[in-house]
């Protein structure tokens, strides 16, 4: 199969993501994904907003209608109005978890560190692209590569180099490191955290709450592999733990109705928690098709930028 023309998936014209994975270059592996992702706007119903990332937004009642693109209007029956310098520019600080858990994968060669990279990934190319800001904080325990968001010639390679680099952490620590970020990024902007988000709720809630409370619009991308949510192991074996290295003993059938109780109670917690912060979250399986991540990112970059947000009302 050749590099530059993965397999799609038969039923929703996405590229696959085990045949995506093949692609060593990470940076071709973006620049499939945003072709992918575009050509998809037009069968979809987001179609139109790529024309609002570049240099329009959609008129609002109360914009000035002498600013109002004619051809534009003209091409797509939308009204859309110029932007000014300061609505065209997006700072994104993109987190991504680099911790030992990360680098687990059910399948060979389709770790869940593969796929946060390649969704990381993604999002700088699509976002340089548009002349947006893009920056990189990676972290296990503690915070590892800080690249503050830039947008210039060679950075888009810098982000790959350090997104390229494996998990090595010994463990997890997502509260130091987001109490870290949320002491360095004093301007307000949009930060993405890909992560497995396996963490106590509580100690989340608090510096997620922090970030969100400071202004900043917080996009969620929980990475899990399909095997975590359904644990359908069939034979009892030893397990070994990521983040500890202790082995286990674990018979799947016997554990499985007390794992899942305990997943889904997790996940129902962070999905609360993202709601009473008016966090952006989105739950992906590490076989879903990318491009359904950015059209997820899609919807929250223009919620983040319409007037009178309602987390900014009072």
């Amino acid at each position: 199969m050749s590099a530059a023309t993965p397999s799609t998936s038969s039923d929703s014209g996405y590229i696959d993501p085990a045949s995506l994975m093949r692609i060593r270059s990470l940076e071709l592996r973006a620049r499939v994904v945003v072709e992918g992702f575009l050509k998809g706007l037009h069968r979809s119903p987001y179609h139109g907003f790529s024309v609002e990332f570049s240099e329009y937004r959609q008129y609002v009642p109360g914009d000035d209608p002498r600013y109002i693109d004619w051809k534009v209007l003209a091409r797509s029956d939308r009204v859309f109005i110029k932007k000014f310098e300061d609505e065209t520019n997006l700072r994104c600080s993109l987190l991504v978890d680099h911790s030992r858990s990360m680098g687990y994968g059910s399948v060979e060669g389709q770790r869940k560190s593969d796929y946060a990279a390649t969704l990381a990934a993604t999002l700088a190319y699509f976002l340089l692209g548009q002349g947006d800001a893009v920056g990189l904080t990676t972290f296990d325990e503690k915070i590892d590569q800080h690249v503050p968001a830039r947008n210039r010639p060679g950075h888009l390679r810098r982000l790959m180099m350090q997104l390229e680099r494996a998990p090595r952490g010994d463990g997890t620590d997502l509260i130091a490191p987001l109490k870290s970020l949320a002491d360095m990024q004093r301007r307000r902007g949009m930060m993405v955290l890909i992560s497995d988000l396996l963490a106590p709720i509580d100690e989340l809630e608090t510096r997620l709450g922090h970030l969100a409370a400071a202004g900043h619009d917080l996009v969620i991308f929980q990475i899990l592999d399909p095997a975590e949510l359904s644990f359908n192991f069939d034979t009892a074996t030893h397990f070994r733990d990521a983040e500890t290295g202790r082995d286990l003993y674990i018979d799947p059938a016997a554990a499985r109705a007390g794992y899942l109780k305990k997943l889904n109670a997790h996940l129902e917690a962070l999905r609360a928690l993202c709601e009473r912060n008016r966090i952006d979250y989105r739950l992906l399986p590490t076989n879903q098709p990318l491009e359904l991540a950015m059209f997820e990112f899609v919807k929250a970059r223009k919620n983040a930028s319409m007037p009178n947000r309602s987390r900014n009302a009072g």
